[in-house]
């Protein structure tokens, strides 16, 4: 199936999904639920974004290519690379490349509610890897590159199971995802070196051409609608 008409057909559930939870949206609004204690556990190594800001949390393969694409985005402030899910703390970039921490790779996004939501965020996310591959994306093979979605209060969780069961049944993807929906814990910034990485390193590394390029060439076709304005 080509991009153009699996993107169509996503498109379909997520107009599906907005619909299923446009009540429970209201309903949140008017009473406003406390995270979770699993939620609020061992967060002592991530920022409190600015007031009137909020955050999402997505793993979804290499971070040098998801940092890329969702920094472009309107309304995006901060896009930064790290660690999440695992075991050990202030884990190294060589610890988690063994596969051995239990953490991975991921982006701690910091977002302006107002001008863009977590459900566009998570159409992004959908959009931009294979959720279908356990602990793979691409050539990228290991636990540290699988797909999930660190939530950080209820109407997170909600929102991201209602739409993972939306693209189930829609039949988007050829194979059943395998995203995992789990509460956030703890964030770990990636060592300086891994930030704006494809902005620092698109003339020196390979991978860049070779792999990240063609990734934001696509999204920024598909995504232009909600791309930064230059």
């Amino acid at each position: 199936m080509n991009i153009m008409k699996r993107y169509q057909i996503r498109s379909l559930a997520v107009a599906g999904f907005i619909c299923l939870t446009a009540l429970a949206s209201c309903a949140q609004k008017q009473k406003k639920k406390s995270m979770t204690t699993d939620v609020q556990t061992a967060s002592t190594a991530t920022a409190v974004p600015a007031t009137g800001l909020d955050t999402a949390t997505f793993a979804n393969g290499c971070f040098w290519c998801t940092e890329a694409i969702f920094e472009q985005l309107e309304g995006v402030v901060s896009a930064t690379s790290g660690y999440t899910g695992g075991e050990v703390p202030n884990p190294t970039y060589k610890e988690v490349c063994t596969g051995t921490t239990g953490h991975a790779e991921c982006l701690q996004i910091v977002y302006d509610p107002k001008k863009i939501s977590f459900d566009e965020l998570l159409e992004v996310f959908w959009e931009t890897h294979d959720p279908t591959t356990l602990n793979r994306q691409g050539n990228d093979v290991g636990t540290q590159y699988r797909s999930g979605i660190f939530y950080h209060n209820e109407e997170q969780k909600q929102k991201a199971e209602s739409y993972k069961a939306a693209l189930d049944k829609s039949g988007a993807f050829d194979n059943p995802i395998v995203t995992e929906i789990t509460p956030f814990s703890v964030f770990y910034p990636a060592e300086d070196y891994h930030q704006q990485y494809f902005d620092n390193n698109e003339n020196n590394n390979p991978y860049c051409r070779i792999v990240i390029r063609p990734k934001i060439d696509k999204f920024r076709k598909v995504f232009k609608d909600k791309l930064k304005k230059s």
